[in-house]
């Protein structure tokens, strides 16, 4: 359901949120490998969300990506929506741009409701909580991290 851009993002920030504090910055290439994920296109997307100010980062030796307090009682919608708009909460389930409810595509109703389910979830679910369940082991975004 996510572009592979997006994917990246919200893997990346669950990541920093459970790996990161001020004083503890992560390095892009540490980042990279632990979401899978190429180094260059992970920096374009910790890029964007830095922008949005939903991750800090410092230059220099000490370096790297960090979020304070507040950034990681972020909701995943908001990393959603910085990288793919709200185009996934939104748009029709097959891509056509004339759906609507009066002249629905064959998926609407039932694309409607998982759309509907899918806001709820993103708009509940923090980085912290998500970052927890990493820590917790209930969770994880690359294999090795569990062992």
């Amino acid at each position: 359901m996510f572009s592979k851009t997006c994917e990246y993002a919200i893997r990346a920030t669950i990541y920093i949120a459970a790996e990161s504090d001020v004083k503890h910055k992560i390095g892009i290439t540490d980042i990279s490998t632990h979401i899978e994920a190429p180094a260059h296109f992970t920096a374009k997307i910790l890029q964007t969300l830095g922008h949005c100010k939903l991750v800090s980062s410092q230059k220099g030796v000490n370096g790297g990506f960090y979020m304070d307090e507040q950034q990681k009682r972020n909701k995943l919608i908001e990393i959603v929506t910085a990288i793919d708009s709200d185009l996934l909460l939104k748009g029709c389930g097959l891509g056509l741009s004339h759906c609507s409810d009066r002249e629905p595509c064959p998926l609407h109703d039932q694309y409607k409701e998982i759309r509907i389910r899918l806001k709820e979830i993103l708009e509940t679910s923090s980085l912290e909580d998500m970052a927890k369940k990493l820590v917790k082991g209930k969770g994880f975004i690359r294999e090795l991290m569990a062992n």
